[in-house]
């Protein structure tokens, strides 16, 4: 772990690289199309280089990992996020929205469908091989905490790094959406900010690779881009959602109030999620749920759930002996 703690803080490093050269990109997210998409996909480009994007028809937040194993796609029962498919498309396929033509992809699926997709399917198809880099997101609302694990921007950088691919999961602001015009600016801010870390990162790897073997990053912008300082981060356990099940009637005391929409029935069981009003202790002052509240919050992610710790192995061998 020394060696990720290390990389971390060299990516938190003022980026005065100079420009890398041009990467094959796979750019997925879990959203669908929106404007953090499209402006990340045109900034890249703008940079020089090569992207393909592809991504779930509908919005697919908190599908994390999850698949569909029964071998069939079906095809579009109604059109997708901002039209990115209409009605009776195939289950994947090009976006059919006049200007999205070229380099759009969509599936009528998860997130991490969209993302093997991409990997499988379009890569091969441009390259003839994998992408030098998959981003995904940047996603509609920060992935801090414990809530990565139902993240699916979260999910397609893991899925990455466990096929040996360099991944980095984006993750922004609630208020960087704008389905009318596809054209935040917000998303434009947060996109420059990316190309310059994916750049950075290049030039950094001087010709290798660009993340080291089984690991991805999982980065975060604060809502509101006010001279943000690049600061290495940990998933840690302080939480910024609070994330519980509701059985029904009110909230129990101190339990998160949902925004709940006009007419919704509060006697059912549901799931509530709120903002954490406590503040972290000191001892959680570098969780990236605390860190993206004013800084981009940068976290080293071990791909999957295998941990890479010699002290950890010895006590799993101790504990099994004998057994």
């Amino acid at each position: 772990m020394r060696g990720m703690m290390g990389f971390a803080g060299a990516v938190v490093l003022a980026c005065h690289a100079p420009a890398a050269h041009a990467e094959n990109i796979l750019l997925s997210n879990d959203d669908g199309l929106t404007s953090n998409v499209v402006a990340l996909y045109h900034a890249l480009k703008a940079a020089g280089h090569d992207v393909i994007v592809s991504i779930p028809c509908a919005n697919q937040s908190g599908m994390g990992t999850a698949v569909k194993f029964d071998g069939k796609m079906d095809a579009l029962a109604g059109p997708c996020r901002n039209l990115a498919g209409k009605e009776g498309d195939p289950g994947a396929g090009p976006v059919t929205r006049p200007g999205f033509e070229n380099d759009f992809f969509y599936v009528n699926g998860t997130p991490v469908m969209a993302t093997l997709f991409g990997l499988d399917v379009l890569a091969a198809k441009r390259w003839g091989r994998a992408p030098d880099l998959v981003l995904s997101g940047p996603n509609e609302g920060q992935n801090v905490g414990p809530i990565v694990l139902s993240s699916g921007t979260v999910s397609n950088a893991q899925y990455a790094a466990l096929r040996g691919l360099p991944a980095i999961a984006v993750s922004a602001g609630v208020h960087t959406t704008d389905d009318d015009g596809l054209a935040n600016p917000k998303s434009r801010e947060v996109a420059a900010l990316t190309v310059k870390l994916v750049d950075h990162l290049k030039g950094k790897a001087r010709g290798g690779a660009l993340l080291p073997q089984g690991i991805a990053l999982n980065v975060n912008f604060p809502n509101e881009l006010v001279s943000p300082q690049w600061r290495r981060s940990r998933i840690g356990t302080y939480r910024s959602y609070l994330v519980s099940f509701v059985d029904g009637g009110d909230p129990a005391p101190g339990a998160p109030v949902p925004g709940l929409a006009p007419g919704t029935d509060t006697a059912s069981p549901r799931l509530s999620i709120g903002m954490n009003q406590v503040p972290p202790t000191a001892a959680q002052a570098r969780d990236e749920a605390a860190v993206y509240k004013k800084d981009i919050a940068v976290s080293v992610m071990q791909a999957g759930y295998e941990v890479s710790d010699k002290s950890t192995d010895r006590w799993l061998d101790r504990a099994l002996s004998g057994l």
